[in-house]
């Protein structure tokens, strides 16, 4: 199967919603055979969709910069755990170990992570596919703001379609999977 990796928070403060989320994701990753390729954190929803997919029986690929580790938040428990030098190094070796993105809700580092994949994949330097789940319309202001980009032709429409919203968990997944075969 294939090694998909979800960028997500890796908040201590989040809302429990958002951890059972992350959780639900690991689990389904796990269910349907899928490595999860994750930023290598212990915390936050990043934290629980490690252990989602560890108590479903799935693989876990951590990879976490080494200041990271010496905060002591890495995911020692990963199956395999990659450490880097630096943030860029992380999301790097991110891309190169994964075969699909999954997106959940996060911050900053999230964001980063969906840019860098998405750019890279309108620049044809990859041609992996990748999804948003947009629960609850956490994202929708974004997706409002990247629609006006598009209008405003900053944004080609082929660059926006690279990127797929969803409602669901499930329906990344199948998409990703349909996409992958």
């Amino acid at each position: 199967m294939a090694a998909i990796c979800v960028f997500c928070a890796s908040s201590r403060t989040l809302d429990q919603r958002f951890l059972d989320l992350a959780t639900e994701t690991g689990a389904e990753l796990a269910r349907r055979g899928h490595t999860l390729v994750s930023g290598g954190g212990r915390v936050g929803m990043m934290g629980a969709v490690a252990a989602g997919a560890r108590a479903a029986g799935g693989r876990t690929l951590g990879v976490i910069p080494q200041a990271l580790v010496d905060l002591e938040v890495a995911d020692l428990a990963s199956d395999e755990l990659l450490v880097t030098e630096s943030m860029a190094d992380r999301k790097t070796v991110m891309i190169d170990k994964s075969d699909a993105f999954l997106t959940l809700p996060g911050g900053l580092g999230t964001l980063d992570e969906l840019f860098e994949v998405w750019t890279t994949a309108t620049l044809t330097l990859h041609s992996k596919p990748m999804t948003v789940v947009d629960a609850d319309g956490f994202y929708r202001p974004l997706l409002d703001w990247l629609g006006g980009l598009a209008r405003q032709t900053f944004l080609k429409p082929a660059g926006l379609e690279l990127l797929p919203v969803v409602a669901t968990v499930p329906a990344a997944l199948d998409l990703l999977e349909s996409r992958l075969s």
